[in-house]
């Protein structure tokens, strides 16, 4: 159980900052932009630095819808194919609705990121409250129900040693390739 939370954890940090800016790729690929640098490092708080961003707004935008939206379709799809371990995509995905909308939402009030940008370049407040309004509660809804799929609690099922060894590497091999690949 400890060691599939332990690892499955920083395992989604990883890759909810890896969605999230590849949303911001995939927004300034589509408007004209040109990107310089993505930084996707494990020690650090990831970023896509653009040369050219003749569409800041929608760029912006990008990253934190892109960054909720494709992780709920990858569970959705998990869902539906009945691939075993839905679980795990379902707490990935609502990690991210907590993670982008909070960051959206309350990284309003201090002009933060993202939010600092989307502010600048003309998207309401309201906006940016009303996007973490949806996908906080959205990400807890997602999370609702599942602390026994990880062995938590009293009705805890037993977590597959297979499951918990295989998170690990995962995140073991991802978080080396960011720390070596990600600047």
């Amino acid at each position: 159980m400890w060691l599939l939370a332990g690892s499955f954890l920083p395992l989604c940090w990883l890759l909810m900052m890896a969605t999230h800016e590849c949303g911001h790729v995939c927004g300034a690929w589509l408007t004209g932009g040109r990107v310089a640098t993505v930084v996707l490092h494990p020690l650090e708080i990831s970023r896509t630095d653009l040369a050219d961003n003749p569409h800041p707004l929608t760029v912006a935008w990008a990253g934190p819808v892109l960054g909720v939206t494709v992780p709920c379709l990858i569970w959705v799809v998990w869902r539906v194919a009945r691939i075993p371990g839905a679980f795990l995509p379902r707490f990935f995905a609502g990690f991210c609705c907590v993670a982008n909308g909070a960051y959206v939402g309350v990284g309003s009030f201090a002009k933060v990121g993202d939010a600092g940008t989307l502010l600048d370049h003309g998207s309401p407040p309201w906006v940016l409250w009303g996007f973490g309004a949806v996908t906080v509660p959205a990400g807890l809804w997602l999370w609702h129900r599942l602390g026994p799929e990880f062995g938590i609690g009293a009705d805890g099922r037993r977590v597959r040693p297979a499951a918990a060894f295989t998170v690990l590497a995962l995140f073991i091999v991802l978080a080396a390739l960011a720390a070596i690949l990600g600047r």
